[in-house]
């Protein structure tokens, strides 16, 4: 590993040392300035006193983020139920905005809505009206057939009335 023969520790001896994971080893380094060397194979390895380092430097950094630390505040019970009520009252309002900002945009989109449906409703009523119509019409056309059907020509354009038949619809 190492000419000098001091004691070495490798990557995974490190992170056991100082319950900490590859991430924090590269920050801890670039801290203390601490370089990782290679041996001829390429692994890298610390030296004891890079490791203390190391180590100084986690420490320090432990007891910064214990002091900057914050802690949040306490609320009374009175001052949380004041905290509920307001985010109730603010919820109950956005309801009520989206619920009328919806319904004034269907409003919108159904507003010609009424007159196409009567209008349906007028053609429909005038569709039936017509069938009716034409159903009349057609008894008057059969019944003027059967009546024109019924004379016979005899002689120099006169015509005799035979009689009709009788065909019930």
């Amino acid at each position: 590993m190492n000419s000098s023969m001091e004691k070495v520790l490798l990557p995974n001896d490190v992170r056991k040392l100082l319950n900490v994971d590859n991430r924090e080893i590269v920050e801890l380094c670039r801290k203390t300035s601490v370089t990782p060397k290679k041996d001829g194979k390429g692994q890298i390895y610390f030296s004891i006193d890079e490791v203390k380092k190391l180590k100084n430097a986690k420490s320090s950094t432990i007891m910064e983020a214990r002091e900057k630390k914050v802690t949040l505040p306490t609320i009374s019970k009175p001052e949380s139920q004041a905290v509920v009520n307001g985010l109730l009252d603010t919820l109950s309002k956005m309801e009520n905005n989206i619920t009328s900002s919806m319904t004034k945009i269907l409003d919108e989109k159904l507003e010609g809505m009424d007159d196409v449906v009567l209008e349906l409703v007028r053609c429909k009523t005038e569709n039936e009206n017509l069938k009716n119509k034409v159903n009349e019409l057609n008894k008057e056309n059969f019944k003027l057939k059967n009546v024109l059907n019924s004379f016979k020509p005899l002689v120099a354009g006169f015509y005799i009335k035979k009689e009709e038949e009788n065909i019930l619809l």
